[in-house]
């Protein structure tokens, strides 16, 4: 589902998509409310879409309220916000919403099809220079609060291995890339994944490089 105020983007982004083989816009929006009212229609009708994705700036209600209901009330679908701000607040908030992903609208072809499917399998994708505002906010945040006075050393630290995977998952690399880079399965990445999520007890990917500069593992 593509979702944009603006019919022009829409068309822009229609023509690429529609170029490749195996995706399928299934729907359009011009707003959020526009967008949940289709996926609320969609998922009665069983042509839910895999991906929306969402520009951050709407009339109405924005992007970032309509990533965090869509989270809440679509568990399966994917958001890959879209956005013409490189903005540490935006980005931030976007994560913390519950999008799966975070690209700028000036971002090639190729990486707009990567980050779609790449979130569409479930993981995250966000540019390199996103990534590194994700990171650099958590550790500001960290400095803001003192929290290293408070960490609780009840988690065991990473692996040289495991260190290795979340720096690519910061870099936004996907399990595929690191199982390549690394020379390994991408089911040995997947698994070194889950098992940091489920040591640090965290839910997500954002979750887990927050954790990690927490607690200083990289």
């Amino acid at each position: 589902m593509l979702v944009d105020d603006h019919a022009i983007v829409r068309d822009g982004i229609r023509l690429l998509l529609e170029q490749v083989e195996d995706f399928q816009i299934v729907e359009e929006a011009t707003s959020g409310e526009e967008a949940l009212e289709k996926l609320k229609k969609s998922d009665a009708e069983t042509n839910r879409p895999d991906v929306v994705l969402l520009d951050i700036s709407l009339p109405g209600m924005s992007g970032i309220q309509t990533a965090q209901t869509i989270a809440k009330q679509h568990k399966q679908v994917r958001v890959l916000m879209l956005s013409m701000h490189n903005n540490e607040d935006y980005i931030l908030r976007s994560v913390e919403a519950g999008a799966s992903g975070y690209i700028l609208k000036d971002t090639s072809s190729d990486e707009m099809v990567k980050a779609i499917r790449t979130v569409a399998t479930g993981e995250k994708y966000y540019s390199s220079p996103v990534a590194t505002i994700i990171l650099n906010g958590y550790m500001q945040q960290l400095k803001k609060t003192d929290k290293t006075a408070s960490v609780k050393p009840r988690r065991s630290k990473l692996s040289k291995k495991e260190k290795e995977i979340l720096q690519y998952l910061v870099e936004g690399m996907s399990s595929r890339e690191i199982a390549e880079k690394l020379q390994l399965s991408v089911r040995t990445v997947d698994n070194h994944r889950a098992n940091m999520m489920r040591r640090l007890q965290v839910r997500n990917a954002a979750e887990l490089v927050k954790t990690a500069v927490e607690e200083k593992l990289l």
